[in-house]
This record gives structure tokens, sequence and C-alpha cells, in this order.
């Protein structure tokens, strides 16, 4: 146990010494599903990306450059049937296991809201919440943002003092997790090699979003040195070979294809470093390598969702047409049976509190924290705000 802990804002008796680890069971009332949101018509598009780019400044006109992706799929995106899909699956598995958890699901950026769902559980007398949030990785917009929303929430509802809120630990590198992406990555190289297309011919490209190098240089407890993409990206790493190492163990055809790490979907003025190489940037030089297919997996991402449809599934595989490129965009998890099990395996293991020691762990950077740490994933333009499920800094 750290020395000198502060103790953990709004979190249950069992993670608020500020432990890494919980060490006490824990008898928790409800799951809280926390998702990003996402507008379900044209009405919704202006008002949705406000509230994402809140506080910046940004005007209408400039957010209308991006609203055109997603009125081209009229206005809609996939993330709010995805976690409806995936509430349903966890609730399904949760009473497989006879756990009597309901799951609230609340968004950060569209309704339902965090704050709707957070009322509706303390409503019915749920005031010890486990929150899943919808993102596997350390960074402030993929962790801390949504610990921030869990504080200001319980705040903003007067419910500080009434309403606990633990959250799993990153679930990056769960087998779960990990799991997930391997069958449509052997499936997509099994296409190619049907077609003729040779193993040292093709090239696996893992996705996820870019972030400014300096959240990623701040992602994850700052001690740990990562390097400049923090733990943030080394975490995509990690899984990125792990997932080729299950590939190749699945089929040894693939046992020698390439693969690299990839970004997308930066936003942000040209001046500010992000993290590269773009992924169209990327599949541009790919011909001059000898790489004539390429499998997409977007390990950086949960579930489909209009950065997934436009950046993927229509920029990426446009810009390998443009270059004579086979592509295949493969699955995000979803609620893939093997995905939801991980998480249940995840809830049953907080409410035990399993030794570190004993819980399953597919890249040597995990098992990643209960509670994060003090000084983890911070927002580098606005500093440190009270956030729960972690050590304050």
């Amino acid at each position: 146990m750290e020395k000198n802990m502060t103790p953990v804002p709004h979190a249950s008796p069992a993670s608020a010494s500020g432990a890494p680890f919980a060490a006490t069971p824990q008898a928790y009332d409800a799951i809280l599903l926390a998702g990003f949101g996402g507008p379900e018509g044209q009405d919704d598009v202006i008002p949705f990306l406000r509230n994402v780019t809140r506080g910046r400044g940004i005007p209408d006109e400039r957010l209308e450059e991006v609203a055109t992706h997603y009125r081209h799929f009229d206005g809609v995106s996939p993330i709010n049937a995805q976690n409806r899909a995936l509430k349903a699956a966890l609730e399904t598995e949760l009473a497989a296991r006879r756990i009597d958890l309901p799951v609230y699901w609340g968004n950060r950026n569209w309704e339902p809201y965090l704050s709707d769902a957070i009322r509706e559980a303390a409503d019915s007398g749920r005031t010890r919440l486990l929150a899943l949030a919808t993102s596997a990785y350390s960074s402030f917009s993929s962790c801390r943002q949504y610990r921030e929303d869990f504080a200001r929430v319980l705040e903003e509802t007067d419910l500080a003092g009434t309403v606990t809120i633990d959250k799993i630990r990153q679930f990056f590198d769960h087998p779960g997790f990990v799991d997930s992406f391997v069958d449509s990555v052997v499936e997509a190289l099994t296409g190619f090699s049907d077609e003729g297309v040779s193993g040292e011919t093709m090239r696996v490209l893992f996705t996820t979003h870019s972030i400014p190098m300096t959240d990623a240089e701040r992602s994850g407890p700052r001690d740990r040195g990562f390097g400049p993409g923090g733990a943030y990206e080394a975490q995509h790493l990690a899984v990125g070979a792990e997932v080729m190492r299950r590939v190749a163990a699945r089929d040894h055809r693939f046992a020698d294809v390439a693969w690299e790490l990839v970004y997308q979907s930066r936003s942000g003025p040209a001046s500010q470093p992000w993290l590269e190489p773009d992924i169209c940037d990327r599949i541009a030089q790919l011909p001059g390598e000898g790489v004539g297919a390429i499998a997409i997996s977007p390990i950086g991402f949960v579930s489909d969702h209009m950065e997934v449809l436009w950046d993927l599934d229509t920029e990426a595989l446009e810009a390998a047409a443009e270059v004579g490129i086979r592509a295949v965009r493969t699955a995000t998890p979803g609620a893939d049976p093997v995905f939801v099990r991980g998480i249940v395996d995840l809830v049953e293991e907080r409410i035990a509190a399993v030794e570190p020691e004993r819980r399953p762990s597919a890249t040597t950077l995990g098992p990643w924290f209960d509670v994060c740490r003090a000084g983890c994933c911070e927002n580098v333009r606005a500093g440190f705000k009270p956030a729960a499920a972690g050590v304050a800094p």
C-alpha cells in the first residue's frame, strides 16, 4: 500500500482509502454503464456537438463541418443503439450468473444523461454504484473525464454523500476485450489468403483515436516511465502485439503478418502535435512497401460509432481504394458474448476484491488499478478537476 494516500472522493468503503487495488469485498447495488452519447436525428446533431465541445467556444459554423459526417447517416450515430445492445447483453449475463445488479445507462453528452441514470438509481434505493465506462484505455478523454463527470453529477444532483461510485479497472488487456478482436482479424486475413494474397503482402493496421501529445504524455501514472506517448500509446501497442500473438496461435499461416499502430480522428489546430501516423497518410505509403491488403482493426474502440463509420468505413476505405489496396475493417467488441462475459468477470472481480496476482491480464502492463492514481491523466488545458474513483491529486 502506498504511503500518504489521500482518501478517494465519492468512493465505497472498499475503495475510499486510496489503495491501488480493493482488498475488501464490496456489495454494490447497481452497475452504471457510462457512455459518450450520440445524436439520434438531424435536429440532435448541433446540440450534441455543442455538448461535446462545451467550454471551447467553437462556433456553430465550425461544428457544422463535423456535423456533415452525422448528416450523411441521417443524423444518427450508432453509439446509442450499441449501448442499448450492450446494456441488454450485460443484464442477460448478470442474470445467468444470478448476480442481482440492475444496469443503469447514462451518457456524458446526450440523452440519457449520467445525471438521469444516477438519479434513477438513487430513487430506487441503489446508492452504491459500480461504473463501467465504454472506453478501455488510459487518457483524459477515455478515463479521467468520465471520473470528473461522475463527481460533477453527484454534486449537481445533491447526491454526493449519498451515492458512491467506484469504477472497474481499465480493461484494455482483459482477455475478454483482447479476444473480441481476434476472430474478425483472422477472418479478414483468411479472406485475403483465399484470394491469393501472400502473408508478406498483408498488413494489420490497429487504429485508435489520436490525442494531443501533451495529453498522451500525461496519460496513466507519471512515475511509470511510459515515454512520450504515455500509458495510452503503450497500452495500445501491448494490445496490438497480444492480438497478433493470438491470431498466429489461431492460424499459423499468419504468424509473420506485419502490424502497426496508427491513429485517426484528430482535430484541433495543425500547429498542435498529436499522436501519429494518421491512418490515411499511412495507407498512402503502403503500396511503396509492397503491401497489397490491409485489415483495419479498431482496437481503440469498444463499439461502432461515427468515428468508425466515417473515419474508417468511409475515409480509410476510400484511401485504400485510391492506391489499389484491398482493405477490410474488422469488428469492434460491441455486444460480442466474449466481451460481455469479460466485463461481468470484472464486475465479479471487483465485488470479491480478487488479489492482483490472481487477476487475468493479457499483457505485462496489467492488471490496471481499481483506483486511479494521483495525478493520473491530467487535462493540460484545464488542470485537475474533482473526480470520483481515483486518488485526488
